[in-house]
């Protein structure tokens, strides 16, 4: 049944003789309710989010949902929608004030503080934006509610993996980065220990972690994962509270008088060093935590892509382990430990990286493919065989998901990539847009060299929909030719190195000739 929204004169009278009755939802599906939430949301828009009306909207707004199956808290929805009008709204109404502030800060003036966070995971607390953001307390994360995004983090990617192979993976691999500590609080950081099988203890006052706590085995219900870690150099910097809370917690289970079949940390560090904590090579058997040089970032790959000279992915195992073949926990930082990055990375058997916002995706950013597809490709290289990857989805941390990496690209080049909507907003943007575009096929290239992960089909989508569409290929030539060139040259590279396996010839005629054009128009 759809539901229809009616003017204030056609409701007045059914408000009023309802307004004794408790407000109802029509089903309780999520299409329902939301449909219900936009109604009441429009309402408060039309009255210039007045917080005196919200009554009045509810009356007004209920009225056009018949049927009565489910009933509404109205005090509940009163103070959701009084907060909207009063809090979030002129919040964002601020959001205007990023450019002058931005401008302020140039000219040497004072910018407002606030906290950092991403608005998409409700922290309110961050608008309005074009302040100037400081980090949350270091020693406070994991927090109590990244700690339960966490468990289910760790809880999907153990599903997610048994379903595929009916067992547990004995070492996963993640890559770690600061900025989605800095929106989250720490959610990866609590998908570690929760798959070692610690729980953190915060204190009630400061909220900080004090201690960590071993979950029994009894109640963990499975053995206690191996975990192995790439950080990038801003986590490095940003966090070494957490680096060395890992650690701990890392050694902590490595010193568990528990069997092999129910630790695989402990397993794994008497393999390296049979002779268990008394032995002199114990702190490297049990060290999980890599990263660049200190004072250096990156992972090398995108380097290696651009110079293009790799010919396997152990050229990118190679690069990949000498960039972040440096170790780091507690009083560790940044020694030199490449034969313990090697050993650890030919134990994982599944690979993960969680994306904790909307506002970007695995073809964004050449970050993705680094590090990432990095530790793909190292694993892929010391094991003779890709292992398992997954994404982590908990873009809504109530519906908390693991895709593989195969299922995560498809989606993102079917919903985004290939998507004329973004095409044309790019178009919009001139210069810029076009070198956008141009990046998006270099990350592409970048996750497939990595990982494989691309299929031909959309090789052929990206060659037709960016460079043989006759807009796409107009606005190029004219914005931005060198970004027609380069998208024309990783295509081909694709060809050539067999990534893109089997091409249609046709295609592949038109995009040499589309490069050689391009060349000489350049010239």
């Amino acid at each position: 049944m759809r539901a229809v929204l009616l003017s204030a004169s056609d409701t007045d009278g059914l408000a009023a003789a309802q307004s004794d009755r408790p407000w109802v939802w029509r089903n309780p599906s999520g299409v329902a309710a939301e449909e219900h939430a936009r109604f009441l949301v429009e309402g408060l828009a039309a009255h210039q989010w007045d917080a005196q009306l919200v009554t009045d909207v509810i009356h007004r707004y209920c009225a056009a949902f018949d049927g009565v199956t489910e009933a509404i808290d109205t005090p509940r929805l009163q103070q959701v929608l009084t907060f909207l009008c009063e809090i979030v709204v002129p919040r964002l109404f601020q959001t205007g004030q990023e450019i002058p502030q931005v401008l302020a800060a140039l000219d040497g003036a004072a910018v407002p503080p606030g906290p950092s966070g991403s608005p998409l995971r409700g922290l309110v607390s961050v608008l309005p934006t074009g302040r100037n953001f400081y980090a949350l307390d270091p020693r406070a994360i994991p927090s109590e509610l990244a700690w339960e995004t966490g468990q289910d983090l760790e809880r999907t990617l153990l599903d997610r993996y048994c379903a595929d192979h009916g067992q547990y993976p004995e070492s996963v691999g993640i890559s770690l980065w600061a900025t989605s500590a800095m929106r989250t609080s720490g959610d990866d950081i609590a998908e570690v220990l929760s798959l070692l099988g610690i729980r953190p203890v915060w204190d009630a006052q400061s909220r900080r972690i004090t201690r960590l706590e071993i979950i029994p085995l009894s109640e963990l219900g499975r053995p206690r994962i191996d975990v192995t870690l790439r950080i990038s150099g801003f986590f490095r910097d940003a966090f070494p509270a957490a680096i060395a809370l890992m650690d701990d917690a890392v050694r902590l289970v490595a010193n568990l008088p528990e069997d092999a079949a129910d630790n695989y940390v402990r397993a794994h560090a008497l393999l390296d060093e049979p002779e268990g904590s008394s032995g002199k090579n114990w702190r490297h058997a049990t060290t999980r935590i890599f990263g660049s040089r200190p004072g250096t970032y990156g992972a090398g790959v995108i380097q290696l892509m651009e110079s293009g000279q790799w010919e396997t992915t152990t050229d990118i195992a190679e690069v990949y382990t000498t960039w972040g073949g440096y170790a780091y926990g507690r009083n560790m930082a940044g020694v030199e430990a490449r034969a313990a990055m090697r050993r650890n990375f030919a134990r994982i058997t599944v690979t993960t990286k969680n994306v904790d916002s909307r506002e970007h995706d695995i073809f964004d950013s050449d970050d993705y493919f680094q590090f990432h597809g990095g530790m793909v490709a190292t694993v892929e290289a010391l094991r003779s065989h890709k292992p398992d990857s997954y994404i982590g989805d908990s873009t809504r941390p109530s519906a908390v998901r693991h895709r593989s990496l195969s299922q995560e690209a498809t989606r993102v080049v079917r919903a985004r990539v290939l998507h004329p909507r973004w095409l044309a907003g790019m178009r919009k943007h001139g210069y810029k847009g076009a070198f956008e575009i141009a990046a998006t096929v270099d990350y592409l290239f970048g996750y497939d060299a990595t990982t494989g992960v691309l299929e031909d089909w959309m090789y052929s989508a990206v060659a037709d929909s960016y460079v043989l569409d006759t807009e796409n290929r107009t606005f190029l030539e004219e914005a931005n030719p060198w970004a027609l060139h380069g998208i024309c040259e990783r295509l081909m590279e694709a060809v050539q190195r067999g990534l893109w396996e089997n091409p249609d010839p046709q295609m592949v005629n038109q995009l040499t000739d589309l490069l050689l054009d391009t060349e000489g128009s350049m010239e």
